[in-house]
């Protein structure tokens, strides 16, 4: 059965919904919903509603610019141990927002198949979100308590215009440098004895390949059908849209299993 046959709901609205969510908790119940939704044809292949120019968010934590983010401290200290953690927190609860913006915002150019996967990233990000938290609350703090990174809804702000800037700065720039610098982050956390918060960086890590992968994809779709160089365009695209600097070190390998061969980022990176 078609979804126009049993939905009656498009899922733009739902999507924008999630996105107007501001409790965290409330935005990862609401995300699993949609795509949860999606997957059973409930919801319409629809974009009759607009995004949001900015998501909910909830009043806490203090999001701050890069240059007044206090500094973590070494590793082995229980306020170091919380501040990474609360941070890799707020990377994900972002992460949701970014996802469900991506089908929300691009859905209707890109297609069944782009809904499919970007709600599916949105799903994982709540998951992973939910984990953090978890952790955080394990650890006697919460998410919230500190303060957090300003800037990382400017990515979707300055490509909302453009689904090939989108793909080649969230999943293929922002995502993609979390392939390269978890395995070090989770080095550490095994060698502090942490295996329950080792095991959940693994998690994140093989899903983020996944996304990586799923935005590659996408973008090389995109870029073929625009008759250019994939390598090229994105470089074009990321000197354009991207604020800050791609630069080495890089799991080639985790990123190569994403799809993004060296050819993609040799000469962007300074």
């Amino acid at each position: 059965m078609s979804r126009a046959g049993v939905a009656t709901e498009s899922v733009a609205s739902a999507i924008r919904s999630a996105l107007l969510t501001p409790d965290p908790r409330g935005k990862c119940f609401a995300t699993r919903a949609v795509a949860r939704a999606w997957r059973r044809g409930n919801l319409a292949l629809s974009f009759d509603t607009a995004m949001p120019d900015r998501p909910a968010w909830p009043d806490e934590p203090e999001l701050l610019p890069p240059n007044r983010m206090p500094k973590r401290g070494k590793f082995g200290s229980e306020r170091a141990r919380i501040a990474l953690w609360h941070s890799l927190a707020h990377i994900e609860f972002v992460a949701i927002d970014l996802a469900l913006d991506m089908a929300g915002r691009f859905g209707g150019e890109m297609g069944e198949e782009f809904v499919s996967d970007f709600l599916s990233v949105a799903a994982d990000e709540a998951m992973h979100f939910a984990l953090l938290a978890r952790k955080l609350e394990s650890l006697g703090s919460h998410y919230g308590a500190l303060p957090a990174h300003a800037g990382l809804w400017e990515a979707a702000r300055e490509t909302r215009h453009d689904v090939a800037a989108r793909l080649a700065v969230v999943p293929m720039v922002l995502e993609a440098r979390g392939l390269d610098v978890t395995p070090a982050t989770l080095e550490r956390v095994e060698a502090a004895g942490d295996a329950h918060g080792a095991k959940i960086l693994s998690r994140i890590l093989d899903d983020e390949i996944r996304h990586v992968a799923l935005g590659t994809k996408h973008f090389l779709k995109v870029a073929e059908t625009l008759g250019n160089a994939p390598e090229s365009l994105w470089k074009h695209l990321v000197r354009t849209h991207f604020r800050g600097k791609v630069k080495p070190p890089f799991n080639d390998s985790a990123r190569l299993a994403a799809g993004l061969s060296r050819e993609f980022y040799t000469n962007v990176a300074p």
